[in-house]
């Protein structure tokens, strides 16, 4: 750890005291040509170049882009190739994304791996090459953390549309340390990101596992038995409107602005599309009681009233704790002995009744999902020995899949602080 000594970070390797060098982005680097070709001009698979394109910069590649991981879409029309107008990229360029809708406008990516492919910068993008030697991968970890981001933020313009300008950008001022401290820099990070990437494939290979076993566990069109089944069960399924074996009420009041810091646990609806999976075991936003306030009793099945597209809003979640306010926008579904709340979250989310319940969503900027609606859907179901057999297997999955998420949170909280305190 290091003194409190002006540009010289928190954190450093051993035998590194030196402070570091600050330099101006502008005298560092040549800012080069960039494309305009919009998504339509681009291809997944041919063409004669790659195209770095801004929204892939803002949300699917890192801070340095390695051409044998990635996969970069392709400019789809050679004729189109020959008339472009902007430069090559080579190992070492960064591409800047100049345009978001918020302030990871600014975000880039080091290019790296790119050998004797023709690569490209493209829409809303700013390219730029170094024009002295840096170590592979430093400049893109440290042009993104916020040492030096902190210096792009009040520069940025707009407010619907959020953008950085070449000069903004070229004005910034570097801190550099050696070349030989800026490698050690760059491994560590690119190792915790290689961990961070290969946790995240582990967490969506597991996803798309629980999907494919949840498609073969719930009959198909014209089916009364599922493809997979636990042995000793033969039975059919048995088919009911959800009428007739459910009741419905709605949640009551609160919106975002009535959450606190502690209270009474409480569920409002957007969290069933971002945090909560079949069964809700824990609840993590807290609200003060107030008149009227609707409450769990501990065998509820929850769905969204409101939502973006009507895919999503057919989604369901089971509540197994009493004393949780449920908040408005949300359809509360009780059913009979028949039904287990677990399957029925899953038949809603994952089973033929998710498609049907899908096409009843009214609306078109928002949509709308009422009880009436989800009455009037067909629910498939086997006995409840079998119910709880399925409930209990993915509810598994969602133990596993829950134990990795929490492991990529840990290294993404990780990697943040060790960008905190870096970098200077």
């Amino acid at each position: 750890m290091s003194e409190s000594k002006p540009n010289v970070p928190k954190l450093r390797f051993p035998g590194f005291t030196d402070p570091w060098e600050q330099r101006k982005l502008g005298d560092e680097f040549t800012f080069l040509r960039n494309n305009t070709l919009s998504r339509a001009e681009l291809s997944d698979s041919d063409g004669a170049a790659y195209d770095v394109h801004y929204g892939d910069l803002l949300v699917k590649f890192g801070a340095v882009l390695n051409l044998g991981w990635e996969n970069l879409p392709r400019v789809a029309d050679d004729e189109v190739v020959a008339k472009l107008r902007c430069d090559e990229l080579r190992d070492g360029d960064v591409v800047v994304a100049d345009t978001a809708e918020d302030l990871t406008a600014g975000k880039c990516s080091e290019l790296r791996g790119v050998g004797g492919s023709v690569v490209y910068s493209g829409l809303h993008t700013i390219p730029f090459r170094p024009l002295r030697d840096y170590a592979p991968g430093y400049l893109g970890h440290y042009l993104n953390a916020p040492a030096f981001r902190r210096q792009l933020v009040p520069l940025m313009q707009g407010i619907k549309v959020i953008s950085i300008s070449r000069a903004a950008i070229s004005g910034a001022i570097m801190s550099v340390p050696p070349i030989d401290e800026q490698s050690k820099i760059a491994a560590l990070f690119s190792s915790m990101d290689d961990l961070i990437t290969l946790h995240q494939r582990k967490l969506d290979h597991l996803k798309l596992q629980k999907r494919g076993l949840l498609q073969k566990m719930f009959p198909k069109n014209g089916a009364n038995v599922p493809e997979v089944r636990f042995p000793g069960f033969t039975d059919p399924w048995e088919q009911r409107k959800l009428g007739e074996i459910c009741s419905f009420s709605k949640g009551r009041g609160y919106s975002k602005d009535d959450l606190r810091e502690s209270g009474t646990p409480i569920i409002l609806y957007g969290r069933l599309y971002t945090q909560y999976e079949t069964r809700i075991k824990e609840v993590d936003t807290f609200a003060t009681e107030g008149y009227g306030s609707m409450f769990s009793v501990g065998n509820e099945v929850i769905v969204p009233a409101s939502g973006e597209t009507a895919e999503d809003i057919a989604v369901a979640s089971s509540v197994r704790s009493a004393g949780i306010i449920l908040g408005g926008d949300l359809n509360i579904v009780r059913p009979d002995r028949r039904v287990d709340q677990d399957f029925l979250a899953l038949g809603i989310t994952y089973g033929r009744t998710h498609r049907e319940l899908s096409k009843r969503a009214q609306g078109k900027s928002v949509v709308h999902l009422h009880g009436t609606d989800i009455a009037e859907v067909d629910f498939a179901f086997p006995s409840r020995e079998e119910q709880s057999a399925i409930a209990s297997a993915i509810l598994a999955f969602d133990d596993l899949i829950a134990l990795h998420q929490r492991k990529l949170d840990h290294l993404k909280l990780q990697k943040k602080a060790l960008l905190q305190q870096m970098f200077v």
